[in-house]
């Protein structure tokens, strides 16, 4: 499964977002309606999905869903 693929599972399963909505450009914010309180429970959810810990500053820049994939991407590396 790709990494796009199970963020794409978790943001279904927890956020309950709209599969056909989810792509690699979709805004988290502007395009998938995600606040600040969900965005934190994505973080969390991928922090245990991927046995992983996100530091703020990285949060910051999770603007897009490529952009959470791609940063999950480079900590596989």
């Amino acid at each position: 499964m790709s990494m796009f693929d199970r963020v794409k599972n978790v943001l279904i399963t927890n956020l309950q977002i709209d599969e056909k909505d989810i792509k690699r450009e979709a805004e988290l914010v502007n395009d998938l309606g995600i606040n600040s309180l969900e965005l934190a429970d994505l973080v969390l959810v991928c922090e245990e999905e991927f046995d992983i810990e996100i530091d703020d500053s990285s949060i910051r820049n999770f603007v897009t869903v490529g952009d959470v994939v791609s940063y999950l991407e480079g900590l596989e590396k």
